[in-house]
């Protein structure tokens, strides 16, 4: 198991090329194209009574968020479903005192525009091609997403997310456009302490709930409360003894090798959790991009997300009532967006014998080769949104 976080810093900064997001040509291969109007179905969000949160959200806090306290989580008011320029289902999250709706679907977009760049990038695509099989495999030990290219993507996807997040605390500073709090949350460095004081599930899960644990300061530069950065901190710090404990007993305990604990204690040492089970003792991780890619990303995502505020023009339909009986052999999970989303959703599958055929990051469709029976189906659906991701039966 090659698990080396230096390395795998030094590899991405190499692929990066030193100035991947900020030459100009990085921008001509975004260009996002003609534009285009979104339809998009809200639904509103139910509180439980006499509280802030839904149900999913307290159960989720009160299991997984430990030490964060109620008072300091915003919850979405609506949630949203549209189908993206490219075909695929997305959902997201808006409050209705805040921004809107204009936030998440222009961040998706956005998202889409970035990653056509990198994919028609020929010297990041050469780059990748000639790394040796000792650094793919650092990166496969190190990152959950393994693949070189995954990782970008998933990273690109991972500031879409913060954007559409933080969106939601948007009616702290209703001075600021969609435009402008962009560039504010660039300019106070909020991109870069998601990358180095949240933990990747805290913010993927949290963000599926439509619920974010931090606060902004009450004026200047966009910045968390201290109570927001201490909270973040201890809540790392528990998941991080959470995993150590786990490896510590396989190897002190009963002895296994670190790869035979990983494998015997996969369910509780996950592709997120076995990055800090492997952290020598009293080490702090720090994101393996945040000094040598996020700069420039976050400096390209922000000036194309403005660029497209122009060109999108937003429109409520109607939520479509039912549609789970659309695809006999699959659905569609549009808030999957990495590797261990798709570990976690094939494992929910495969614990009730169903045959999984495909877990596709790109289109967000999951193929299962055989339900059984309708009834089957509806409890395979149940189970993956148990698991917390939103699921639609067709696109």
């Amino acid at each position: 198991m090659s698990y080396d976080r230096a390395t795998a810093t030094r590899i991405l900064a190499h692929l990066a090329g030193g100035g991947l997001f900020t030459r100009a040509d990085f921008f001509t291969r975004a260009d996002a194209g003609e534009p285009r109007t979104i339809a998009y179905a809200a639904h509103r969000m139910e509180p439980e009574p006499g509280g802030r949160l839904t149900l999913s959200q307290r159960l989720y806090l009160e299991k997984f968020m430990r030490p964060c306290p109620s008072e300091q989580i915003t919850g979405a008011t609506h949630r949203i479903t549209w189908t993206d320029s490219g075909g695929v289902p997305c959902t997201g999250h808006y409050t209705a005192a805040g921004l809107g709706p204009l936030v998440p679907i222009a961040a998706r977009e956005t998202t889409l525009a970035v990653w056509r760049a990198l994919a028609a990038d020929r010297g990041l695509a050469g780059r990748i091609e000639r790394l040796d099989e000792r650094d793919r495999a650092v990166l496969a030990g190190t990152t959950t997403d393994r693949e070189p290219m995954e990782i970008f993507r998933i990273g690109v996807e991972a500031a879409g997310r913060a954007l559409a997040q933080h969106a939601l605390l948007s009616a702290q500073r209703p001075e600021l456009t969609a435009a402008g709090f962009a560039r504010a949350m660039r300019d106070g460095g909020v991109f870069v302490a998601v990358a180095g004081q949240w933990y990747w599930e805290l913010q993927a899960s949290t963000l599926r709930r439509g619920m974010i644990p931090v606060r902004f300061t009450g004026d200047g530069p966009l910045r968390y409360t201290g109570e927001s950065v201490d909270t973040l901190r201890r809540m790392k710090d528990a998941t991080m003894a959470d995993a150590q404990a786990v490896m510590a007993k396989a190897t002190t305990v009963e002895g296994l090798t670190v790869a035979e604990a990983v494998r015997r204690y996969h369910d509780d040492l996950d592709l997120i959790s076995r990055q800090y089970a492997l952290l020598a003792p009293g080490t702090r991780p720090r994101c393996l991009a945040r000094n040598t890619i996020i700069p420039g990303l976050v400096a390209a995502y922000v000036d194309i997300f403005t660029r497209l505020l122009g060109r999108i023009e937003i429109t409520e339909v109607e939520p479509a009532t039912a549609s789970d009986h659309e695809d006999s052999t699959g659905f569609f999970v549009p808030d999957m967006n990495c590797r261990h989303c798709q570990t976690t959703i094939r494992g929910v599958l495969e614990s009730m014998r169903l045959t999984v055929q495909e877990v596709d990051l790109a289109s967000k469709r999951v193929a299962v080769a055989d339900f059984r029976s309708p009834r089957n189906r509806r409890r395979a659906l149940d189970a993956v949104r148990d698991a917390g991701y939103t699921v639609l039966g067709a696109a």
